[in-house]
């Protein structure tokens, strides 16, 4: 056992070693630190087992940086965290800030339950933690465009200079006594195929976008049969990389990506301002919505589920979900839409299947990703929004590549891919496009 008594440096979102700011302030408070990960049973009922499997993936290359000294503890926080502190006879746990409603409310209990041992909160999941960046007279943005703004004039910190050598790592089999510590979970098995894990992976990955794609990334990020996106989403999600490593990357012309990541950091404000959006609708007023229900609904939603809408790019979308645990961004939009205004399902059951089959289900960006296309959430007047899924899918999926690849059924169709009339084995849409379009219209203006 260390002579010193070490901070304990807790991993929650932010499973990497470098730019991590609330490492350097472990460091800054001791010279050693224990690594503690906690399995939190109310998180892991709630994951989806594409996240869940990349997790514990993420989790084992984390020990490996660690050569094997993460103490995995599975347990309540408020139960385990301080039983941990006292086992090494710690007098500080540090962590980067949650901004999620759980995370919130669990920081919020466990720092209570440490009595006379200092919780540090020190940076957080973003560039610019959430409900920084506020109106001149103190009340949150609502609008994209002027939050996007305000962040960039707020700006952050370069990269924290970090990594395994900031601190001493203590062997956690050196505890006396506290919880016990568990084997890192294989993770359920899953028929995705989930991207690598870990930070090593995800810095690869970002350097391999940067330094051939990220010039091209404006013209190429809709199309979903061209491989133009970072798909760094998953890493951002549990913290393998941080936000600021990449911004800290782009140069004057990358405006494009940047937003991208602006739009990460305003759903998270979103959420922090009103935690309730994530259940219900961030307007009210679209409480008095009618949506369609029944057998029929329901049969409807499964064939969405399941891609058999009849309607190529939808298909495409939410069989690429299912095998990938990834689905493009263009593409999530079409089958939100498509959902919530052609079959006039609630855009919170599409939501929580996304959660179910999303590695990189997060959710900030996930429900108010859906809010924006269901016209419920944080624009002036996204209801007159109705994707046409054959226009988008000639738009965006020109020659039908992206369809081909997740419909096997229409790979060696030789007419329209987009309006596969007749062919073999193919479903037929279950609506009509232009008919669906209209009820949609019609029930939003009854608002």
């Amino acid at each position: 056992m260390s002579a010193v008594a070490p901070s304990i440096m807790w991993f929650r979102r932010d499973l990497r070693l470098g730019d991590h700011p609330a490492l350097l302030a472990a460091a800054e408070r001791d010279s050693a630190a224990v690594a503690l990960y906690v399995l939190d049973e109310r998180l892991g009922d709630r994951s989806g087992k594409p996240r869940l499997a990349f997790l514990h993936a993420c989790l084992r290359a984390l020990d490996e940086q660690l050569d094997g000294r993460l103490l995995v503890v599975r347990g309540d926080p408020v139960d385990v965290v301080p039983r941990v502190a006292a086992a090494f006879g710690s007098d500080s746990v540090h962590v980067s800030a949650d901004a999620g409603p759980y995370g919130r409310e669990r920081d919020k209990a466990v720092e209570a339950a440490l009595s006379d041992v200092e919780f540090v909160r020190t940076g957080s999941p973003y560039a610019v933690t959430p409900g920084r960046v506020t109106k001149g007279d103190g009340t949150p943005y609502k609008v994209f465009t002027p939050f996007s703004r305000a962040w960039a004039e707020h700006g952050w910190r370069k990269p924290a200079d970090t990594d395994a050598s900031t601190v001493d790592w203590i062997d956690p089999s050196t505890k006396d006594g506290g919880p016990r510590r568990v084997r890192i979970p294989e993770g359920p098995a899953v028929d995705a195929a989930l991207p690598e894990a870990g930070e090593h992976a995800a810095l690869a990955a970002w350097e391999a976008f940067r330094d051939e794609k990220l010039p091209d990334y404006a013209k190429r990020r809709d199309r979903p049969d061209l491989d133009g996106t970072s798909r760094m989403s998953a890493y951002l999600r549990w913290g393998c990389v941080h936000p600021r490593t990449l911004l800290a990357d782009l140069g004057p012309g990358d405006t494009t990506y940047r937003a991208e990541l602006a739009w990460r950091e305003f759903y998270a404000d979103v959420l922090w301002h009103r935690p309730e959006s994530a259940r219900e609708n961030f307007n009210p007023k679209f409480d008095a919505l009618r949506h369609d229900t029944g057998k029929a609904a329901a049969a409807r939603f499964e064939a969405w589920c399941a891609g058999e809408t009849g309607y190529p790019i939808v298909d495409a979308g939410m069989r690429q979900l299912l095998a990938e645990g990834w689905m493009h961004n263009r593409v999530r939009m079409i089958t939100a839409s498509f959902l919530t205004k052609d079959l006039h399902v609630p855009w919170w059951l599409g939501a929580r299947h996304f959660m179910t089959h999303l590695v990189d289900g997060d959710l900030a960006s996930n429900q108010h990703g859906w809010q924006w296309t269901a016209g419920t959430g944080t624009d002036a007047a996204p209801y007159f929004r109705v994707f046409n899924p054959t226009t988008q899918g000639r738009k965006f999926d020109p020659d039908g590549a992206y369809i081909r690849r997740y419909v096997p059924e229409l790979r060696d169709h030789d007419g329209d891919v987009h309006e596969p009339k007749g062919a073999s084995g193919y479903h037929a849409p279950i609506v009509d496009h232009a008919e669906e379009r209209k009820v949609a219209l019609d029930r939003y203006a009854e608002l």
